[in-house]
């Protein structure tokens, strides 16, 4: 049996992208994966390019493997870097065999052995193609249910890695779900770029349905306990859909809901198509509907032309909503973007500052809300074995836990008592 390595950077997409290359493999002739680099007989590193960084990153970690790999190895890179460099990430390291592009997965065994191959063809629709079955996580599922994106966000390299948005037909969707279910897996996460605008774009015209009647449809899959999705957009948190996540037992009253700034001003200028009073209007209606809900976010630091006046209406949302998770950046210029061109680029002093002052306020938020955990009981979901006698799991509104235990418990809903809190974690016991 041949080995794979397989890197995967970025978002949970992308894992799902990994997920989907080892049985589009598979289908073909059989890989065991493996993290020794040295003996794999495939090497493939899944690439971001949201950022900078991850761009960077390939083509030191290209170096690595054309050292320490076997003479008769194959490197091959995919996702969003491939897409938006194709050919180019051959002419600057000619030891990559393959190059495929995020929207061109299920291309893979076609091209494997074709040198130098490379397919980033960001109009290849997929939704209507049935992957084989492989999943890293016995106990939950992610599942795509759409692809690409149809929104032009000045600073997003998406549109532009993963073409127009397209819906996968929710029979589909159902299905894969359903199989998932039959090998143990109690819970499932639902992927897209902007998950309820799900059901605009369709391949096949008799798949009508949106993405509230998506989740009304999942959550009749019998075995199946808990529904978590990522990312929904703000634009499109109607109030039907905000009941159906408030008011659905299956949901888990977890939500990310992607601010990227608090200035009204400069999300025109993102093109994101909602105001800081639309946003807060939406959290507020979460908050009411949903209480126990915890809400995460996305922040951008520095975007062109943001003035002090401008972050400081970032900050006012972050006090009002009180985040239980940001995920926050420094701006960061990508190609195939508008705002890489924009006038007023920010320094990074003044960037990093921002960034800093951003975090250090949201960590005393966090510290608040998870000390006040103490003595809590929640339902938690046990699905990882850690070292030293302990298990993991999450609670419905994705707070992480331990507890002592053994395998016993993975796969499980226990109710859990908090006996101790940190910034990133709780510790219980079960009741």
């Amino acid at each position: 049996m041949k080995k794979l390595y397989i890197e995967t950077l970025g978002c949970a997409m992308n894992v799902r992208d990994s997920e989907h290359m080892i049985a589009e493999l598979n289908q073909k002739e059989p890989y065991a994966l493996t993290s020794n680099l040295k003996e794999a007989d495939l090497i493939i590193i899944n690439t971001c390019s949201v950022r900078e960084k991850p761009v960077s990153k390939l083509f030191s970690e290209i170096g690595v493997f054309k050292k320490y790999k076997k003479p008769s190895a194959k490197i091959g890179v995919t996702g969003c870097t491939a897409s938006h460099l194709g050919k180019d990430i051959i002419k600057r390291a000619p030891s990559v065999d393959f190059v495929l592009g995020a929207r061109n997965v299920s291309k893979l065994s076609k091209i494997i052995d074709v040198k130098h191959a490379v397919e980033v063809d960001i109009d290849h629709d997929d939704s209507l193609y049935a992957f084989g079955e492989y999943r890293t996580h016995p106990f939950k599922a992610m599942i795509n249910i759409s692809m690409g994106c149809d929104k032009s966000c000045t600073y997003c390299i998406v549109p532009a890695t993963r073409g127009d948005e397209v819906s996968i037909p929710s029979e589909l969707i159902i299905r894969e779900i359903e199989k998932a279910v039959a090998t143990g897996a109690k819970e499932v996460m639902l992927l897209g770029q902007n998950v309820n605008n799900y059901g605009k774009y369709f391949s096949s015209k008799e798949s009508k349905c949106n993405f509230t009647e998506l989740l009304q449809k999942v959550s009749q899959i019998e075995g199946l306990e808990r529904i978590r999705f990522t990312s929904p957009h703000p634009l499109h948190m109607d109030n039907e859909f905000l009941e159906e996540f408030a008011h659905n037992p299956k949901i888990c009253k977890q939500i990310h809901v992607p601010l990227q700034s608090g200035s009204t001003s400069l999300l025109k200028e993102m093109k994101r198509g909602y105001s800081k009073e639309w946003f807060l209007n939406r959290c507020a209606k979460i908050r009411k509907l949903c209480p126990e809900a915890t809400i995460s976010t996305d922040i951008i630091v520095g975007f062109p032309n943001e003035s002090d006046a401008d972050f400081e209406e970032t900050m006012e949302v972050l006090e009002a909503v009180r985040f239980e998770q940001l995920f926050s950046f420094k701006y960061s210029p990508r190609p195939h973007t508008a705002a890489a061109e924009y006038e007023n680029q920010i320094s990074n002093k003044i960037a990093s500052k921002r960034l800093t002052r951003l975090q250090a306020r949201h960590t005393e938020i966090v510290d608040e809300i998870m000390n006040a955990q103490m003595d809590a009981e929640h339902q938690v979901y046990f699905d990882e074995l850690k070292s030293g006698g302990r298990v993991s799991g999450r609670a419905d509104d994705g707070k992480l836990f331990f507890v002592e235990g053994s395998e016993d418990l993975l796969g499980s809903i226990q109710k859990v008592k908090v006996i101790k809190t940190s910034r990133g974690a709780l510790n219980g016991i079960i009741l």
